[in-house]
C-alpha cells in the first residue's frame, strides 16, 4: 500500500466483493475477510462451496483451514443466528440489554424519561 496500511481494509473490502460480485446474496455474503456460503440443500452446498474456494484458489487467496467451518446447520454471523428456519438475533448479543436493572432512584428515573 503506498500510504501505508490505512486503506488496506477498505481495498480488500472491495477486492472480495469484486470477485464474489456474481454470487453475492445467491450464495454468499462477505464482510472483510468471513466469508459464508449458503445454501438449500446439501448438494447445492456442495456445488457453491466449490465455486467459492475455486475463486479464492484462482486467486491465490487462502484460508486458515483451522478458522473455517463447514456443513454447518446453524452458524452465528455478525450478530445473527442463521438456520433454516430463518435469521434471527443472536440470543447472546442482547443478553446484556435483557438482564438491564431498573434505576431504583426515582429521580434519576424521572430524568432519563
Amino acid at each position: 500500500m503506498p500510504f501505508g496500511v490505512t486503506n488496506a481494509l477498505a481495498i480488500f473490502m472491495a477486492y472480495m466483493n469484486r470477485i464474489f460480485r456474481p454470487y453475492l446474496d445467491k450464495f454468499v455474503v462477505v464482510f472483510i475477510d468471513d466469508i459464508l456460503v449458503y445454501s438449500n440443500t446439501k448438494e447445492k452446498h456442495q456445488e457453491h462451496l466449490k465455486v467459492v474456494l475455486q475463486i479464492l484458489r484462482d486467486r491465490q487467496l487462502y484460508a486458515e483451514l483451522s478458522k473455517c467451518d463447514f456443513w454447518l446447520e446453524e452458524v452465528s454471523f455478525l450478530g445473527h443466528v442463521i438456520s433454516r428456519r430463518g435469521i434471527g438475533v443472536d440470543p447472546s448479543k442482547v443478553e446484556v440489554v435483557l438482564k438491564w436493572e431498573t434505576d431504583k432512584c426515582k429521580k434519576k428515573a424521572i430524568i432519563n424519561h
